[in-house]
């Protein structure tokens, strides 16, 4: 296992009780917002403080944007303070048991040039190994402000994928479900369908069965096979920028890193209508 990414329950636990972490619940649900807060206060990792995705890890929508638009360096610093985190610490995010929430957060801390973690089968996996929960609110001290400066090398906009829409400069990976993908279903967005030429990788099929991320030689083997030797630059992609970061997070556990992440996503592709959309399951 990738020790510096992708932490088992005992190597948490080992942080935890040597105080060198800040551990993150992020667990929500799209269709009831706040499900998530409601499940942390009814039991979580001892000391973890609570990222609601639309409130810590997202900016206010506005009308040229996606769902979940990037949240800028003043807002993010904030919200780290109050969780307790400081330079010296590793950030470890869990979610219930996939990380689908919990790897945005992972990405957002390498995206401002810290270190983080996931819990590899996030709550599941940790009450699994017998781990205790705490009910009660963590005292958390919060801790000062730290600088943070994005690195924009790590993202692409709408503006640049459409620029080199048929260029072959970029290589679309979509997160989504197939079935949204393929434009049969769509329940979160106003438009069906997917970006031109954008690959179908649903980042469920990172997992194992038991929410545990799959070994890295056999990501490292689904992932080339899927790209097929394309020469073009990884984005990842999703409905609004979230789930995206399960599939970039996999890329790296598989040692296929320095892929890119296009942070708005579907939901900020169809705001404009001259950006083509796509139907069916063929790129």
């Amino acid at each position: 296992m990738n020790n510096d990414i992708l932490l088992a329950p005992e190597r948490l636990n080992n942080l935890i009780q040597d105080g060198t972490c800040t551990v993150v619940d992020c667990r929500f649900d799209l269709a009831n917002p706040e499900s998530g807060r409601a499940s942390w206060l009814g039991g979580h990792i001892p000391g973890a403080s609570y990222a609601h995705l639309d409130e810590d890890l997202a900016a206010p929508v506005q009308a040229n944007t996606g769902r979940h638009p990037l949240p800028g360096a003043q807002q993010f610093s904030r919200f780290l303070a109050s969780a307790g985190w400081s330079a010296d610490k590793l950030l470890v995010a869990y979610d219930d048991g996939s990380n689908a929430i919990a790897s945005r957060l992972w990405w957002m801390m390498r995206y401002f040039g810290r270190k983080a973690a996931l819990l590899d089968g996030g709550l599941a996996a940790w009450i699994h190994g017998g781990f205790p929960l705490e009910t009660s609110v963590p005292r958390i001290s919060p801790a000062g402000e730290e600088t943070l400066k994005p690195d924009p090398r790590m993202t692409v906009s709408s503006s640049l994928l459409f620029d080199n829409l048929n260029s072959g400069e970029w290589v679309v990976l979509d997160a989504r479900a197939r079935e949204r993908y393929t434009g049969e279903v769509e329940f979160l967005d106003t438009k069906a369908g997917h970006i031109p030429g954008a690959l179908n990788r649903p980042f469920n099929e990172n997992l194992e069965t038991s929410g545990r991320f799959k070994l890295p030689e056999q990501l490292k083997i689904q992932y080339e096979t899927l790209l097929g030797g394309r020469p073009g630059k990884v984005v990842h992609s999703c409905g609004s920028g979230v789930t995206a970061c399960h599939n970039l997070f996999a890329m790296e556990l598989a040692g296929l890193g320095a892929t890119h992440l296009y942070p708005g996503s579907w939901s900020e592709w169809i705001r404009d209508p001259k950006r083509p959309v796509k139907i069916g399951g063929e790129p």
